[in-house]
């Protein structure tokens, strides 16, 4: 299985940068076959990350590669050439220009530290995506994003509009192009359709010691249990709440000194750099799916 979209961009410059992601059961010869075809093809390979799963017996490849040589044939007919590779190892398998940003919507709730961080870094060019929208179901950051130049769509959920404001968020998802929505600190849980709607294409960000600490207020009831680390998790998100395969996590260590406003201005830079790093990972198509948890070539 293969999906590549051919634009004018993909053939306009003779120093565009493709990636390859592929994924397929692993065996021998994978790695060999699809650099000597790169290299029989005037491609030129600057990088490239490989990982072979004992346990689910899958292999994981992602290649940057560009024109290397004049006997380059084009991206249209590189594209044709794996595809005899891709049928002889099974593959899945993607090639996408390395030069266009993935558009990604983002999704807030009345916490907006990794919204700006989103902003921040984008506006700054940090970080390789155009975010095209962002959307809430309160109207407190219309004004952060509409001065940004980005639209901002309110849609207030309550527990009998919530799958069709949901719908809401997958048409405008469509209308806009994006491929990756963001759940930065958007406190509804999606449903179970909405989660199979968006299997691998939903990052969402939240901290590492929620299964501990459940419900409100968790840095509160962290504080009383005097803990020593503050973290985040960012993961996919699927039906199984907070349980999605994780993308990136970090923490920060902590003291009895912390109060409950200090710890929670550390866990908000922990989430902003988790946050941040899974999109950018996502978007550079460094995360690939190995059942319930992730591949990250790094």
């Amino acid at each position: 299985m293969n999906e590549i979209e051919v634009s004018p961009a993909m053939v306009a410059s003779a120093n565009e940068k493709f990636i390859l992601t592929v994924t397929c059961p692993d065996t021998i010869g994978i790695v060999a076959a699809t650099s000597t075809f790169f290299a029989e093809n005037g491609a030129f390979i600057s990088e490239s990350v490989h990982y072979g799963d004992s346990e689910t017996e899958r292999f994981f490849l992602r290649t940057v590669f560009s024109k290397g040589a004049d006997n380059w044939p084009g991206i249209v007919a590189i594209r044709e050439g794996m595809q005899d590779i891709a049928k002889r190892f099974d593959m899945d398998w993607k090639i996408y220009n390395a030069s266009e940003k993935p558009r990604v919507m983002v999704a807030v709730s009345r916490f907006g530290h990794c919204l700006n961080d989103l902003l921040h870094a984008w506006v700054t060019g940090r970080l390789p995506i155009e975010i095209s929208a962002v959307v809430s179901n309160h109207d407190d950051f219309r004004k952060l994003v509409e001065m940004h130049d980005v639209p901002f769509h309110h849609l207030p959920v309550n527990k009998d509009n919530k799958r069709e404001q949901e719908k809401q968020i997958l048409i405008l998802m469509g209308d806009t192009n994006s491929e990756l929505l963001v759940l930065a600190r958007y406190m509804q849980v999606l449903t179970e359709e909405m989660c199979e709607d968006l299997k691998g294409r939903c990052i969402n960000i939240h901290h590492s010691f929620l299964p501990s600490f459940k419900g409100a207020k968790p840095y509160q009831q962290a504080h009383a249990r005097g803990v020593k680390l503050i973290g985040a998790t960012a993961h996919y998100v699927t039906s199984d709440l907070d349980e999605g395969p994780i993308i990136e996590q970090d923490a920060e260590r902590v003291t009895h000194n912390h109060s409950t406003a200090e710890l929670v201005e550390v866990g908000r830079h922990v989430e902003t750099g988790v946050l941040n790093r899974a999109v950018r990972w996502h978007c550079e198509r460094r995360v690939m799916l190995n059942g319930h948890k992730t591949i990250v070539m790094r």
